[in-house]
């Protein structure tokens, strides 16, 4: 996964997956038998984003599935096109995706986009080389276990943010 700046503005984020087994597989509904290594999925999506991360477009492209309907999934992606990668994400990709309106390989790969994206616009945008320069993101604080308001991290980044942790 890697995010990418535009000279428009906007990011791109990208997921590409590649799944292979490491002995013969033989698809049901098909005459052929896929060699140890070869690929059963190359799946590959690119989502755009503004500077709110509010996704401008999205794209998917199914090089290798199992089945050639599986290469119909790719357009069912435009359901999140005006939405917003934050918090929520995970459960938004699973409502406007779930069951048997789009792939599940293409719906869970977006699931760990909205991290790469959150990232990786955080990086180009800023350069957090220096602890002065991170601290001005308190947003971070109980967005994930290192940044838990009673670990070291945000004691040592955000001292007037820490919270001791209470024993029960």
């Amino acid at each position: 996964m890697s995010t990418f700046e535009r000279d428009d503005g906007f990011f791109d984020i990208e997921s590409h997956l590649v799944d292979t087994k490491p002995m013969p597989i033989h698809r049901m509904m098909s005459k052929e038998t896929n060699p140890a290594g070869s690929h059963l999925h190359d799946l590959l999506i690119r989502f755009t984003v503004d500077e709110h991360f509010i996704i401008q477009g999205i794209e998917a492209a199914s090089d290798t599935t199992p089945y050639q309907i599986c290469k119909e999934a790719e357009n069912t992606l435009s359901v999140l096109v005006g939405e917003q990668v934050g918090k929520g994400w995970s459960r938004l990709v699973k409502a406007k995706l779930r069951g048997t309106v789009s792939c599940t390989h293409l719906k869970e790969m977006l699931i760990p986009m909205a991290t790469v994206a959150f990232q990786g616009i955080t990086g180009l945008r800023f350069n957090v080389s220096t602890q002065e320069q991170v601290k001005p993101i308190p947003e971070l604080i109980n967005s994930c276990y290192a940044f838990a308001d009673h670990r070291e991290v945000v004691m040592q980044l955000w001292p007037q943010s820490h919270k001791p942790k209470h024993s029960s």
